[in-house]
């Protein structure tokens, strides 16, 4: 299976204490990749040295099988924590400041305001929008560079059952379309409905790497995950 993104030892160190730990990723191309962990693990800080946010302290990290570098962020596209959208201007004017940015083509507008359904919202502020319709723009313009992977930090947070059904068939949508998924969260069950595969992290440290099979009870397997490494035990990868 060919691996879209791999990471290989990577630490990242704020002073003395390490938030990532020699962590070594590989994501599948294609696949919905579940990132797992407790508030505070280092999941958010995996992703923003993805993204080129924060440099890490060692190790490396590989896109496509090359060593990563800023080119590989047109292929990349991310929602990491708040949507960063201008809450004055409408989903459509969001857009268009984002395709500016990026330089991406126009016509990308229209295709991924169809993709999140926001395309009859009008002129209707984005200030205005429910917390689920923020998430989808956010979603949008993570879209308008035609990535290959998409990174979705907590993308359910917040939302009630009515918007996490709608972004649970959003992200089944893109790996139907093969763009591969970084799916960051600690609500097991959506990630027990959509991943294919998963990776536990746990003190910064990745204790578990593998396929999700079909009936595996990953509440079950998270928290012997958790627990090995809180006790110093042997790793699942």
């Amino acid at each position: 299976m060919e691996m879209l993104l791999q990471t290989n030892g990577l630490c990242k160190a704020f002073g003395k204490q390490k938030a990532v730990d020699n962590v070594s990723l590989n994501v599948p191309e294609g696949k919905i990749y579940g990132l797992l962990g407790p508030n505070g693990a280092g999941k958010s800080t995996i992703l923003k040295m993805i993204t080129g946010i924060l440099k890490p302290t060692s190790g490396e990290i590989y896109f496509d099988k090359r060593p990563w570098d800023r080119a590989a962020l047109s292929e990349i596209g991310a929602l990491i924590e708040s949507p960063p959208i201008y809450e004055n201007l409408s989903a459509r004017e969001n857009l268009k400041v984002r395709s500016l940015l990026i330089g991406a083509d126009k016509k990308r507008i229209d295709e991924v305001l169809h993709t999140v359904a926001l395309e009859n919202t009008g002129k209707k502020k984005a200030g205005r929008f429910s917390l689920g319709m923020k998430q989808r723009l956010g979603i949008a313009m993570a879209l308008l560079g035609e990535p290959r992977l998409l990174i979705l930090d907590e993308p359910m947070n917040g939302l009630d059952p009515i918007g996490i059904d709608e972004l649970r068939r959003l992200i089944r949508s893109f790996s139907a379309q093969g763009i591969t998924v970084i799916l960051s969260s600690h609500i097991l069950s959506e990630v027990q409905l959509l991943a294919d595969y998963a990776g536990i992290i746990s003190g910064g440290v990745l204790g578990y790497e593998g396929a999700l099979e079909h009936g595996e009870n990953l509440e079950e397997l998270f928290m012997k995950v958790i627990r090995e490494s809180e006790g110093g035990g042997k790793n699942y990868v």
